[in-house]
Formats: structure tokens, C-alpha cells, sequence
């Protein structure tokens, strides 16, 4: 494994390095207003949530690496302490991108990038028309983490007023991940699009205790088929199967084949077990892979 004090780094190296590592980022399209009445709209991928109530969006403009000045959003929040957090999805990615550019201050940059200005109803800076989500916020707090250029600066914005597209949400109302179309930045010129391709389904451990991979048998904790993936599928249950449960499926059609097939030849039924149990774990059935597992 490759060790670097980050010491030893440039800035740039520094910010490649974790741009890359930490990631994919959300992106924070933050629109602002001096105290003159200019506009600003700026993307910017340090950028969070951190507590529903209060309901609370972090973000941080960096300073430049060229010569350590501010930019525009951090300077008009510290005249005017409020901000719209628009949402980007991927029709408007390129759009936004453009918008990054480091315009001279007082060029609006939804003029730039060809966006639509609507008047926020609490604040106000505007608020882009086409991004799906729109947070009205006011910032609570400016945090400075250094002084020289790539230091950032902590935008504690907390969100009063939610707007959404009511095109990207589902029949029970709430926003809905493939309507959505989000799209997150990655390190150098990369993105990454939230696709259905792209997407899988975690179980949360929060509402049951899951046994836990110490739990687990020698055979399927050392096994060379199930990965660290298909080991914390099978240790968030709660319980195992009953043994009546399991002989119970020994009479499935594709559990029969492999134990008739394997008769007097424990690895190969190991194995051919382990893998069919990869195939259904990966299809998210944990009650039949351990059932089928239990058969060894």
C-alpha cells in the first residue's frame, strides 16, 4: 500500500488525491446576493447534509490555490448571510459545470449558463428554475479553516423552505431516486450519473440486531466464493433458520439437484452450494441462501 505525508504533497497533489478518494460528492449549486443586488450561481462539491432538525447543509467554498482570495458565494454570504442549495440532476450537469467559470464579480452567471431565475419566497438570492430540489436557507454560521489557497471555508446553511419539481416524486408524494436523475462529482473532470443500473438496496440494521460475522461458520467466513459483501448479508439476520425450515427446502428443485449430485463428495457440494448462494444473495433472497447454506 502506497503511504503519503500529506506533508510531503503539493496542494494540488493533496486535492487530486482526496477529490478522487472521497467520493462520489454531492453538488451544492449555490446561488447568492451582495448587498448591491448582484447575483451569483456557483457549483460547489464540498457539500453535505448534517442534521434534519435543525435541518441543517454544509458546504465550502475554497479558496484560491493561485493566490488565496475568496470567491464570489463566500463573499456575498458574508454580506448578505443567506443562500439557495439547488439540487443538480444530470439535464442541467453541463449547464452547471459552465457556470464554475470564475467570472468577474457582478456577471450573473445564470445569464452565463442559460438558467432561469425565480424569486425565492423567505430570502433573497433566486432560485434556479430548473433544479428539481430548491433549499431556501439561511446561514447560520461562516467556519474559516485556514488562510492560504485550497483552504476551505464551512457554510453552516439551515433550510427553511424546501422547493420541488413535483415531476420527480412518487405516488405516495415523497421524491423518487430514478425520477430524480442526480448526478455527483468525482475526482479530475468526472461525474457520476444515479442511474437504475447504478443502484442497489442495503438492508439497514437499525430496527434488528443481526447475529454478526464472528456468528458466522469457519466454512462460510474462510469461504473463496461468498465475498465481505455476501458475509454482511448473511450476518444482519436476526435468527438463523429453524432445522425444520431447512430440511424443508432440501425438497427444492435446484437444492436437490446439488445435493444429489454431490452425494459422498463434500468439497464439490461445499462449493456448489457457495455458489448458488452468491446467485440468490445477489438477488437479495438471505432467508433462501441461508437455508440452502445450512444444507453443507
Amino acid at each position: 500500500m502506497l503511504s503519503l505525508k500529506v506533508s510531503d504533497l503539493t496542494n494540488t497533489e493533496t486535492y487530486q488525491l482526496l477529490s478522487a478518494a472521497v467520493a462520489p460528492r454531492p453538488i451544492c449549486f449555490a446561488s447568492t446576493i451582495d448587498k448591491k443586488g448582484n447575483v451569483n450561481l456557483s457549483p460547489f462539491s464540498f457539500f453535505n447534509m448534517m442534521s434534519s432538525n435543525p435541518p441543517i447543509c454544509v458546504f465550502s467554498p475554497v479558496l484560491r490555490g493561485r493566490d488565496g482570495s475568496s470567491k464570489n458565494t463566500l463573499d456575498n454570504i458574508l454580506e448578505v448571510p443567506e443562500v439557495v442549495i439547488n439540487i443538480v440532476n444530470y439535464k442541467m450537469v453541463q449547464q452547471t459545470s459552465l457556470a464554475s467559470t470564475e467570472y468577474p464579480k457582478g456577471i450573473n452567471e445564470f445569464v452565463k449558463a442559460g438558467f432561469t431565475e425565480i424569486a425565492s419566497e423567505n430570502i433573497k438570492p433566486p432560485r434556479v428554475k430548473e433544479a428539481p430540489v430548491q433549499l431556501e436557507c439561511k446561514v447560520n454560521q461562516v467556519i474559516p479553516l485556514g488562510k492560504e489557497g485550497g483552504a476551505g471555508t464551512i457554510v453552516v446553511a439551515e433550510v427553511i423552505m424546501i422547493h420541488i419539481d413535483e415531476s420527480v416524486l412518487d405516488e405516495n408524494g415523497k421524491i423518487d431516486i430514478f425520477k430524480i436523475d442526480q448526478v455527483a462529482r468525482l475526482g479530475g473532470n468526472w461525474y457520476s450519473r444515479i442511474t437504475p443500473e447504478s443502484l442497489f438496496e442495503v438492508a439497514k440494521p437499525l430496527s434488528k440486531l443481526g447475529i454478526g460475522i464472528d456468528a458466522l461458520s469457519d466454512d462460510i467466513k474462510n469461504s473463496n466464493i461468498l465475498t465481505g459483501n455476501h458475509l454482511g448479508q448473511l450476518a444482519n439476520v436476526e435468527h438463523l433458520p429453524t432445522a425444520e425450515e431447512v430440511e424443508a427446502f432440501a425438497k427444492n428443485m435446484e437444492v436437490k439437484e446439488i445435493l444429489d449430485s454431490t452425494i459422498g463428495d463434500n468439497k464439490t457440494r461445499t462449493t456448489q452450494l457457495h455458489l448458488k448462494a452468491v446467485v440468490w444473495l445477489d438477488k437479495g433472497r438471505v432467508e433462501d441462501a441461508w437455508k440452502l447454506l445450512l444444507q453443507d
